[in-house]
């Protein structure tokens, strides 16, 4: 039972179920999200204070956070394992199935970690009263953060970079259940591509939409 948990197939079956409850909550934030594009403030402040306030959501969010930490310790872990698995650099390459991204995955995710900490330090924290902020008008927080340009910059470039860590993830979390095949890998790969694509740039469209219309 101990070598079937502390097993690297264990750690990547996790992981990967980890990262498609995190890609379910996407579309539940990119939904919220869309509120900020009304001009009115009320629809966007209730939906952040239901998620404040009901019980269910902070049940949630424990889960989310628990979720986002095994899908970031986890893929640390498995990425150092095969740092040591292979300590020596071939001075001779050759060409791989192994895409560019797969090989520079774990750097990606340590730039999106960063991006969550900066996110987390100014809307999260302030929800829960560690950082000072109007935890009641989350709308006006917002479109002030996102009127700054070098936030703007910021968030844009992570979610760019979030788009291609999404691509890669979709459809490795699918072979690490052994969904290989035929007739139904170009499928979840279509499905992984229009969602990497479509879900950042919801959510990259409205800080451009505030910044430059509002």
């Amino acid at each position: 039972m101990r070598r079937f948990f502390g097993s690297s197939v264990t750690k990547k079956l996790v992981m990967a179920l980890a990262g498609l409850f995190l890609i379910a909550f996407l579309i539940v934030h990119l939904t919220i999200n869309l509120f900020l594009l009304s001009d009115d403030p009320d629809p966007f402040n209730k939906a952040a204070h239901f998620m404040a306030s009901n019980p269910l959501i902070k049940i949630f969010e424990v889960v989310l956070m628990g979720g986002f930490l095994i899908h970031i310790i986890w893929g640390v872990i498995l990425q150092i394992q095969n740092w040591i698995a292979r300590p020596k650099r071939y001075k001779v390459t050759y060409p791989s199935q192994t895409s560019f991204f797969s090989k520079y995955m774990i750097y990606l995710g340590i730039i999106i970690l960063i991006f969550l900490f900066l996110h987390f330090l100014n809307f999260y924290f302030v929800k829960l009263g560690l950082v000072e902020g109007d935890h009641e008008n989350f709308y006006e927080m917002v479109y002030d953060l996102f009127k700054i340009p070098l936030y703007l910059i910021i968030y844009l470039v992570s979610f760019i970079i979030l788009a291609f860590h999404l691509h890669h993830g979709f459809q490795s979390a699918f072979q690490t259940f052994g969904i290989n095949h035929k007739k139904y890998t170009p499928v979840i790969k279509a499905i992984g591509l229009i969602y990497s694509l479509v879900v950042p740039a919801g959510f990259s469209i409205i800080p451009i939409i505030i910044y430059f219309f509002k």
